[in-house]
């Protein structure tokens, strides 16, 4: 399942070969489980399979074009599998920290480099009856791609490292319009007129949610200055900001996004 955070959009903002694990047949018996994932697996995934909580799609060779490659799998704790039918709130709330971790030391970046990236990530399970039988492991995917994509693109014959040094402006998100609020996100390999250019951290891990009126407004006040000095400081400049609510904090974000009118 797509691991997508919603926005809300002020002034002019948008808002991974080894073998995996394996839980073995079932004791007593029964129907073979689910063959497990493994590292560095690569898959042609549409936005349709990433928003579904399983996955059989075929590998394919990391040669050929793919827009999908696994960088992380596990299996879930004892506690979580219990259940008969997953339960793929409580699923996806244990293992956002785990993908998202390994996600940006897979990419090669920091949180705000992958903040601004073109690509982001999605976890499966295994399917309920393989589920039932044992199979308790889980994958995580790169995807060529984000929440507003209607496709994804061919992901390089591995996607590790690709926000080493300086990223290709292929994997990094830009805007084409007069301003990016309700517009889609394209790589700024693009003709664009927007550029996301840094972001703000808001608070640590144990912070409460300091309320909407404060992130909006130390969002807005960083991101003038920010974007400004990104710019190197000329005399007239446009910039927008990108701010999360509650919800988001809560499952770990603690940053916001700026962005800056520009074609380069």
């Amino acid at each position: 399942m797509l691991r997508a955070l919603p926005v809300v959009a002020l002034l002019v903002a948008v808002s991974a070969c080894s073998v995996g694990p394996h839980d073995g047949p079932p004791k007593g018996g029964g129907a073979p489980v689910a063959p497990p994932p493994r590292v560095g697996a690569c898959r042609v995934l549409t936005p349709a399979d990433v928003h579904k909580p399983s996955n059989s799609t075929p590998t394919v060779p990391c040669t050929k074009d793919h827009t999908a490659e696994t960088y992380a799998v596990g299996s879930f704790p004892h506690r979580l599998t219990t259940r008969r039918v997953p339960d793929d709130n409580a699923l996806g709330a244990w293992i956002y920290h785990r993908c998202q971790q390994k996600f940006i030391s897979f990419l090669g970046g920091d949180q705000s480099l992958v903040m601004r990236a073109t690509v982001t990530w999605a976890w499966f399970r295994a399917p309920a009856e393989a589920w039932r039988n044992g199979a308790h492991w889980w994958r995580c995917d790169v995807v060529g791609g984000g929440d507003q994509s209607k496709q994804y693109v061919a992901l390089p014959t591995t996607a590790k490292g690709i926000l080493l040094g300086k990223p290709d402006d292929r994997w990094m998100v830009c805007v084409d319009g007069p301003n990016v609020k309700g517009s889609v996100k394209i790589p700024c390999s693009k003709p664009h007129t927007w550029r996301a250019v840094t972001t703000i951290v808001l608070g640590k891990a144990a912070d409460p949610y300091p309320g909407d009126r404060v992130v909006e407004t130390r969002t807005r006040d960083y991101c003038s200055n920010s974007v400004g000095a990104w710019l190197n400081y000329p005399v007239d400049y446009n910039y927008g900001y990108t701010w999360f609510h509650e919800a988001e904090w809560k499952a770990g974000n603690r940053r916001s996004i700026c962005w800056a009118q520009t074609t380069k």
